[in-house]
């Protein structure tokens, strides 16, 4: 089994900053990529930002340019750095990981959730 554990989040102003961090712990065998997703209530949840095993990146839209997604590999950890906050950032913001267990068994694992509120 794979565990996700998140840490960080809270309460910002706007233009504030914040710093996510999830570390994955487990039956590892090799980790495809590790990402921050998040959901406003009455709202899909959405890809925040996203860092595969190559080091290639993904931001959305709304986030480019603010957010900072970092890679530890050794660790197994994700960062995110969150700058210049707005309150349409408020969120709860998960820990996402696509990770092969075994050679031949791969899985997609989510963290337990952190709320990050912005206030105007």
């Amino acid at each position: 089994q794979v565990q996700l554990v998140e840490s960080g989040g809270g309460l910002v102003h706007a233009g504030g900053s914040l710093k996510l961090s999830c570390a994955a712990s487990g039956s590892i065998f090799r980790v495809v990529a590790q990402g921050w997703y998040r959901q406003a209530p009455g709202t899909q949840r959405e890809l925040v930002a996203s860092v595969n095993a190559g080091g290639g990146i993904d931001y959305a839209d709304s986030v480019r340019g603010r957010f900072t997604i970092s890679r530890l590999n050794a660790e197994n950890t994700v960062d995110l750095q969150m700058n210049s906050l707005k309150p349409e950032d408020t969120a709860v913001y998960y820990c996402n990981a696509r990770i092969y267990t075994t050679p031949f068994s791969r899985g997609e694992y989510w963290g337990q959730g952190t709320q990050v509120t912005v206030s105007s």
